[in-house]
């Protein structure tokens, strides 16, 4: 490869951001970080941007490269700056440009790199990755200049932040803090990982990294004669190879240092080293099945640290040494914190947590809540938004929709029914199951199977069918709360059911709806079921109860036609039209005098009850009150549902719901509702506002991140004004995948077009639907 390599240029008119750093196969901290960042970006927002990379390379740092690699740079290379700027200034595709900086990459040349940014004509980005306080005249002066040419700056801690202000002059409003991004993982069974791993029985101890003498490792060798001694069960693990920096310089003297101390203390047994450069599944494996993590940096202003990063991500409780990015992190129980180089400390914590398992599992909590926030995709959602807002790049940010992922469904599914919640995204059987998430998980199996005909749906929608009749009872009334023992609990008599009952009702109309598709025996069985659930449904008065009910009887005549049905429709349908005249005024379109949870459950019922029945007023009272409910949870192009913390009242001034409080079975329903008045409306605004709340399952929200996970499929289970509750229950997990799918049969089945269940972008959904229209109109549909 040349210096200066050019890739030919394409047709593709997204705007380029190029960026410039160190990049693998080159092994280094700051070349894999790239690695997972533009990963991470590719994942989210493909159809927004191209991001083109420029390695770093020095006379001792040479490598082959994948076609990611638009350029080459040779640091040591008299000219190459020189030559680099032209091809940037000369290309149009490129928009802006991203520099990940450590002061070792530019070294041997600063003149060069300051005097390359300067003849720059593209906005730059600048990372800096270490930020050193108290800078001597000369360091100070070079980061102010670089600064100052910079349309922005990224750190990744509020340390760092503090420094560039008070100690360079760093105005604040240059200044980006985006922290390390994080890896997501299945938080899979430790017991499990070890026995893959052969280490079953162990308490295991790890560190990671590229070795050097600034990781300090003898630190924990020197607290591990204390540890093994009342832990003979211990082992630690050394993991990583040595950095090829410091092999260049001085070979593997700090290991062969390492390795003797190992046998001076006589640690054989208790230490292992594993001298690779592992792949990033293994290197989470491990860490999954890490009982602690051990930090032991010995360089203060080490600014940030990814290995420690990504330990707490994955549930490891941590022991580390003050550098500023762990006396951030770990503060308010998230971990323990020693003093450099103190291996009495870290004994007396290692030992501390191993004798107390609950407050391992405490600090291991606290830190995954605390580093929920920097997973990439978290981290990507953030550079794009500065991307943004940078220069006159002018991006149009366009979320990629995840591929449809069943698994964290079929995982909280026993042989019984659906569990009702989880512990982050391990399932609790002791909080038992209701008929509310499996009715949910009923109409999601149905919908999948719809799209897919994939057979091995069929069981999942048995299995949720027969958890449905279970729940019937004599008298035609369903019960909602079941034990782990399958025993029906006291919450049944205290709670109003009636939403149950019609959610219940829902489902069994929806399947009957596909019955084509199902087994005859068990379409035939739904039917029974329902009309024994029928006996009582004219004598339920809960607003939403009446709206489930009506869906599920529109549903079932689109296939079963009946004039019960229909009747009841009526009579249910007429009822929410006296609610809705009792009301409404000028100000206040609605069927109660405030607004709660699952509103556009209403709206949407009363359009299939014109569906069903061709009564005008119901489509009149459909779109008024739905369009009044979007003009209270729409704002500049984002999605905010009535919060649960206070609902909307009438008489309260028509105020502003409150920040948090978001649950995603009310943005699902949303969703589902803007999907049924695009079709009957075909109202491009229904179609956009059905993007934009999608959206908020990927990033679009108050917090900037996502609520679904795409590592587990599970569905966290809210957003609150400051964080997003992390387990990943049933209604959550049902209600994405409501959604999901909702916006996947949208855009396939108008010529019977089934859409790979693959990556795409929800931006694209208008133009999906016009590309559809003229498909129908060229073929005489």
């Amino acid at each position: 490869m040349n210096n200066i390599n050019s890739l030919p240029a394409t047709d593709n008119k997204l705007p380029e951001i190029l960026f410039i750093t160190s990049y693998p196969p080159r092994e280094c901290g700051i070349a894999t970080y790239s690695q997972d960042l533009v990963k991470a970006l590719n994942n989210k927002f493909s159809h927004s941007f191209q991001l083109r990379i420029c390695a770093l390379e020095s006379e001792n740092e040479k490598h082959t490269y994948t076609n990611e690699i638009k350029y080459t740079l040779d640091t040591d290379l008299p000219g190459a700056f020189t030559r680099l700027v032209k091809s940037i200034n000369d290309d149009p595709d490129t928009r802006l440009v991203m520099i990940q900086h450590e002061f070792g990459f530019f070294a041997k040349n600063e003149d060069d790199f300051r005097q390359f940014l300067a003849a720059l004509d593209k906005p730059v980005i600048i990372v800096f990755h270490t930020v050193l306080p108290h800078p001597d005249e000369s360091l100070r002066i070079n980061v102010q200049q670089l600064s100052g040419i910079a349309e922005s700056i990224i750190v990744m801690t509020h340390s760092s932040a503090n420094i560039l202000m008070n100690d360079y002059g760093v105005v604040e409003e240059k200044i980006t803090i985006i922290p390390h991004g994080t890896h997501l993982v299945p938080h899979s069974d430790k017991s499990l990982l070890k026995d893959k791993y052969k280490l079953s029985g162990k308490k295991v101890l790890s560190t990671f990294g590229l070795l050097s003498s600034g990781k300090s490792i003898e630190t924990t060798l020197e607290a591990l004669p204390a540890i093994v001694e009342k832990y003979p069960d211990a082992l630690f693990l050394i993991i990583g190879k040595t950095h090829p920096s410091v092999i260049k310089q001085e070979g593997e003297k700090y290991r062969r240092m390492l390795e003797t101390k190992v046998a001076e203390l006589q640690l054989e047994p208790y230490v292992r080293f594993i001298n690779n450069f592992l792949p990033l599944p293994d290197l989470l494996e491990y860490l999954q099945l890490t009982d602690i993590y051990l930090f032991t940096s010995k360089n203060p202003n080490q600014a940030v640290s990814g290995t420690f990063s990504y330990a707490i991500s994955c549930g490891c409780p941590v022991i580390s040494t003050p550098i500023p990015h762990a006396r951030e992190v770990l503060q308010n129980d998230a971990g323990i914190i020693i003093d450099f180089e103190n291996s009495l400390q870290l004994g007396e914590a290692v030992i501390s947590l191993l004798n107390d398992e609950q407050l391992g599992k405490r600090i291991a909590s606290n830190g995954l809540h605390r580093m929920a926030s920097t997973a990439w995709e978290n981290t990507a959602i953030a550079h794009a938004q500065l991307f943004e807002k940078v220069g006159n790049v002018r991006i149009s940010l366009r979320y990629n929709i995840p591929a449809v992922n069943l698994d964290h469904l079929k995982k909280l599914t026993t042989s019984f029914g659906m569990i009702q919640f989880s512990r982050i995204n391990q399932p609790d059987i002791k909080s038992g199951y209701t008929l509310d998430d499996n009715a949910r998980a009923m109409i999601a199996m149905c919908q999948h199977f719809e799209l897919t005909r994939d057979e091995a749906d069929l069981r999942y929608i048995i299995l949720y069918f027969n958890f449905i009749k279970y729940c019937l009872q004599s008298d035609g009334n369903f019960l909602n709360y079941v034990n782990e023992q399958k025993k029906f609990t006291e919450q049944n008599n205290v709670t109003n059911l009636a939403d149950s009952n019609g959610r219940a009702i829902w489902a069994l109309g929806y399947l009957i709806s596909i019955g084509p598709l199902l087994p005859r025996e068990l379409v035939d069985d739904a039917e029974s079921v329902m009309q024994k659930a029928l006996l009582n449904i004219n004598k339920i008065h809960s607003t939403r109860a009446m709206a489930f009910a009506i869906k599920g009887l529109y549903y079932h005549n689109t296939e079963s036609q009946s004039a019960r049905s229909t009747s009841l429709i009526s009579e249910l349908a007429s009822r929410l039209v006296q609610m809705y005249r009792h009301e409404t005024d000028k100000e206040w379109q609605w069927f109660e005098s405030y607004l709660t949870y699952a509103n556009s459950i209403l709206p949407e019922a009363m359009l299939c009850a014109w569906l069903a029945t061709g009564e005008p007023l119901y489509k009149k009272v459909a779109k008024s009150s739905f369009d009044f409910l979007l003009s209270k949870t729409f704002r500049e192009d984002r999605i905010k549902v009535i919060s649960n913390k206070n609902w909307l009242q009438k008489e309260g001034g028509l105020v502003l719901p409150a920040t948090g409080g978001e649950q995603p079975i009310d943005v699902a329903y949303t969703v589902l509702a803007l999907s049924k008045f695009y079709e009957v409306f075909k109202d491009e605004e229904y179609l956009h506002k059905m993007e934009i709340s999608f959206d908020w399952f990927l990033g679009n929200n108050h917090l900037h991140q996502i609520i679904y996970n795409p590592c587990t499929g599970g569905c966290y289970d809210g957003l609150e004004e400051n964080y997003v509750n992390l387990n990943q229950g049933a209604e959550s997990t049902v209600s994405y995948l409501m959604a999901r799918l909702t916006i996947e049969k949208k855009f396939a089945g108008a010529n019977d077009i089934i859409l790979p269940m693959a990556t795409g972008s929800t931006a694209g959904l208008k133009e999906h639907s016009l590309q559809l229209n003229r498909q129908n109109q060229l073929a005489g549909v």
